[in-house]
This record gives C-alpha cells, sequence and structure tokens, in this order.
C-alpha cells in the first residue's frame, strides 16, 4: 500500500477556482482510474495536499504509465502559473487500526 501526495502551493487570487477545480474534476478523474481506492484533500492556509491511497505499488504503476500525463496535462492547461506543485510517494508501514 501507497500514497501519492501532492503538495500545491496556490496564489491567492487562484484559491477558490483552484479548489472547485480539484473538488470537481481533477480528483474525481483521477479515481475514476480505478488505480486508487481513496483520496483526502486538505489544506492550511494557500498550501494544498492531496493524497491518493493505492492498494499496491503496481497499480500506482499503471497509473503513471498509463493515466498521468494526460490528467497533469490537464491540469497545466487550467493552472498554467500560480500553482507550485511537489509530488512524493509514501510507503504505508502499517495502518491503524488493522483492517
Amino acid at each position: 500500500m501507497l500514497i501519492y501526495e501532492i503538495t500545491a502551493t496556490v496564489a491567492d487570487a487562484l484559491v477558490g477556482e483552484y479548489e472547485k477545480y480539484m473538488t470537481e474534476r481533477h480528483i474525481p478523474d483521477l479515481l475514476a482510474t480505478g488505480k486508487f481506492a481513496a483520496a483526502f484533500f486538505a489544506k492550511s492556509g494557500n498550501v494544498y495536499r492531496i493524497g491518493y491511497h493505492a492498494d499496491s505499488r503496481e497499480q500506482f504503476d499503471e497509473y503513471i504509465a498509463t493515466h498521468a500525463e494526460r490528467l497533469r496535462t490537464d491540469f497545466a492547461e487550467h493552472f498554467p502559473t500560480g500553482v507550485e506543485v511537489s509530488r512524493q510517494v509514501l510507503e504505508i508501514v502499517k495502518l491503524f487500526p488493522s483492517p
């Protein structure tokens, strides 16, 4: 299991548009790939964290190989400037409580 976590720092003028795009389009589109079991969308000021839970490394790798470029391109078309993004992959060591 892993979490694919994206951190986005959003320009103040884009916060409303960004939140709408993420909740109504990008996160649903990413989950519709079937490669992730769940997602969270959180913020502190104008810094956002989005976490996508994949049940396996294989599912994540399939997402990267078949869907990531299309979704990243769509994001870049909507936000060519004003949003700085970084990504990381976190391996889940243990879930609490255990499933």
